[in-house]
């Protein structure tokens, strides 16, 4: 039950992140060595995490304090609508300005809950508890919250850190094999725009990794949180560097968008094609060498992930891509789209704009391969 402690300082707040095996049990214990009190606490919890332990964690905090909601968590429920079903619970209750809101689940309940807490009477106290890979190697970092709308993913969101991070690596053995590979497509995300060290650990140990292996899941997690911890601490409203944490994610929202957030692609298994798009994108635009793109092409074969995008789309797919990527929040410009791409392993590009025809193009000889 040994924990990692990562400490996250941004210009707003300070806040640590704790990894381990079973330290959901010292929960009662770290809201109290980090000086989060309250009078009442709303827990959302994920309708997926399994029940006891959930009810492990409620056992944890005050019984008349609690109020537990439980959340329906999907890319479809990822609206207003929950939030206004949040907010609703928070001021039938009462909740003040002092009150916390902890999220028991993975990035959707987070990022839902998050930005519940964020625009209740203007912030509440709020704690996440990640319970997939995904979710505990980035979307509970950074202070990221958002919701979808019908015309793309995340369009509507806010910037606020949380007070506190609890990543428990007992809630992953629940999780199929599906959502490992989720998880760990945003891991080699992390080691291709910062430390070619750490993709060669992964392209040694991915397999060992996947299957949840004593210390290389937790090294990876851990790995993986410090990048993106300094990625944010450098610059928290992702003006300049923050940026290269969209690696991939250009094509990936589009992915997801263009099949309506179905069951079909997984927001992690989108990324993992969105690196492979962007990756080969790279070497059409010689910034990356062959060589580099043949290493992380290998290792995504190696491991058998997701990464052709011809498995998923057809070319009657492309202008429905092109429309979300057109969409996406990112881009400064009505006539070009900004991606992120690699000049080699451990060095991304970002700020580069191209346009839309090059991109379809592109596309479109993906599409029919």
């Amino acid at each position: 039950m040994n924990s990692i402690r990562l400490e996250v300082k941004t210009c707003n707040q300070k806040y640590p992140i704790f990894i381990g095996n079973g330290i959901i049990n010292k929960l009662s214990k770290l809201l109290k060595s980090n000086s989060i009190n309250f009078n009442q606490c709303l827990v959302v919890a994920d309708n997926k995490v399994p029940k006891n332990l959930i009810k492990k964690a409620l056992k944890l905090l005050p019984k008349k304090q609690t109020t537990t909601h439980y959340f329906n968590a999907s890319e479809i429920n990822k609206n207003h609508k929950s939030i206004d079903k949040i907010i609703s619970i928070l001021l039938k209750k009462n909740f003040n300005r002092n009150d916390c809101l902890i999220a028991i689940g993975g990035g959707i309940t987070g990022d839902v809950s998050g930005f519940a807490a964020s625009v209740f009477k203007r912030g509440i106290k709020f704690v996440n508890i990640p319970t997939t890979l995904l979710s505990q190697v980035d979307s509970s970092i950074g202070g990221k919250t958002g919701i979808n709308t019908k015309y793309g993913k995340n369009l509507i969101g806010s910037f606020y850190q949380p007070s506190l991070v609890i990543s428990d690596i007992n809630f992953l053995k629940t999780l199929p094999n599906r959502e490992l590979i989720c998880g760990y497509g945003e891991i080699l995300k992390h080691a291709l725009i910062a430390d070619k060290k750490f993709f060669t650990f992964l392209d040694r140990n991915g397999s060992k990794i996947l299957n949840l292996k004593s210390p290389y899941i937790e090294k990876s997690i851990y790995r993986s949180c410090s990048i993106k911890k300094k990625v944010v601490e450098s610059d928290e409203k992702e003006t300049s560097l923050r940026k290269t944490l969209n690696f991939g994610h250009s094509f990936a929202h589009a992915y997801e968008a263009a099949l309506g957030y179905s069951k079909k692609l997984n927001h992690g298994e989108a990324v993992i094609l969105g690196i492979k798009t962007a990756s080969k994108f790279s070497v059409l635009n010689k910034l990356l060498k062959i060589s580099e793109f043949g290493l992380i092409e290998n290792h995504l074969n190696k491991l058998n992930l997701p990464n052709n995008i011809n498995n998923f789309f057809t070319n009657n797919d492309l202008n429905k891509i092109m429309y979300f990527m057109q969409k996406d929040k990112k881009n400064n410009s009505k006539k070009k789209i900004n991606l992120v791409l690699l000049n080699k392993i451990g060095h991304p590009l970002y700020n580069s704009q191209f346009k839309e025809k090059k991109i379809s193009l592109f596309l479109k000889k993906e599409l029919i391969k």
